[in-house]
């Protein structure tokens, strides 16, 4: 029978004390290298904007700078499963959006919103509908009026199957009772595209994905799915102010793998904190007509389960899972 020494023990003993306490040391250094911020989108686009802008945003405290790498398809799911896929020591954070609360229900994951501890909420933006500026709706009781004429008749774009927007839609439709053939396109850029062409007859996605076209006169907003009127869109009704009760749209903000250290999450949440309140942040949201809406972790997990549970409804109602 082998015998171990006390003065071997104790050796033994510190050596696996300091292999425990390694990682808590690492953690309390965070960061000492350049942090990869995923975006799980194309560039250009709206995520890309914002993560962007929080990136530079963040140098000012963050003493690691961090470098955006843009992994889009799949509706996000490549990009949020590489950061999960990741060692959880916050090198790696991802940009999440609202298709995370969607993908589950749409059986295109093996993975979930409980697999990420949320950092902050940074943007919210909602729903809307758009039509080119000479189509015959002016309003949105027009274009219901239209559309409960002729059953399916009217093309309403989306920027894929189980997307936000087509989601968004759906559950307009829902509401209203009426019937859409929705014309799914690989974005709302492409969609937006089809719209000006006339290939589709209206496009649902965030009004600041279209402000540009509005402001050059070529499309009209009909309506805004929130709770209050949009700034940049103040003459756009709400879906609430015409009798519709119906509040949806997309979220951004920041989250790492669930295992990652607790001082790693405060040093984040800090960070985060921080750069969403520099006015060059905001500016940079606002010239995009991207919502500024920041939510510490708390707040915004809470939001992450009731969309959870909207979306776990809906899309059983719409058999999309």
């Amino acid at each position: 029978m082998t015998t171990i020494r006390r003065s071997e023990f104790i050796g033994l003993a510190a050596g696996a004390a300091a292999l425990g306490l390694a990682p808590r040391a690492r953690a309390a250094d965070y960061p000492t290298r350049p942090i990869e911020l995923i975006v799980p989108a194309s560039a250009g686009g709206g995520t890309d904007v914002l993560a962007r802008a929080f990136a530079e945003a963040a140098k000012r405290h963050s003493p690691q700078p961090f470098i955006i790498v843009n992994r889009p398809g799949a509706s996000g799911a490549v990009g949020f499963g590489e950061v999960l896929n990741a060692r959880p020591d916050g090198y790696k954070v991802c940009v999440v959006f609202v298709e995370l609360a969607i993908l589950p229900f749409l059986n295109q994951i093996r993975f979930s919103a409980d697999d990420f501890r949320m950092i902050a909420r940074l943007n919210a933006d909602p729903a809307s509908i758009l039509v080119r500026t000479e189509s015959p709706w002016q309003s949105f009781e027009d274009f219901i009026g239209e559309a409960k004429r002729r059953p399916g008749g009217v093309t309403l774009g989306d920027s894929g199957v189980g997307s936000i927007w087509h989601l968004s839609g759906a559950a307009m439709a829902e509401k209203t009772g009426t019937s859409f053939l929705h014309v799914p396109y690989p974005g709302a850029a492409p969609g937006l595209t089809a719209l000006l062409g006339g290939h589709v007859d209206a496009m649902c996605c965030g009004p600041g994905e279209a402000n540009a076209h509005v402001q050059g006169g070529k499309m009209r907003a009909l309506v805004v799915m929130s709770d209050q009127r949009v700034p940049g869109f103040e003459s756009v009704p709400t879906l609430k102010e015409r009798g519709v009760d119906l509040a949806i749209g997309t979220w951004r903000g920041l989250g790492v793998p669930r295992a990652t250290p607790a001082l790693v999450l405060e040093t984040l949440g800090e960070i985060a904190r921080k750069a969403a309140a520099e006015p060059s942040f905001k500016e940079a949201l606002a010239r995009v007509n991207l919502g500024y809406s920041y939510a510490e972790a708390a707040e915004f997990d809470a939001n992450v389960a009731a969309d959870r549970a909207f979306f776990r409804d809906l899309t059983a109602r719409l058999k999309l899972g």
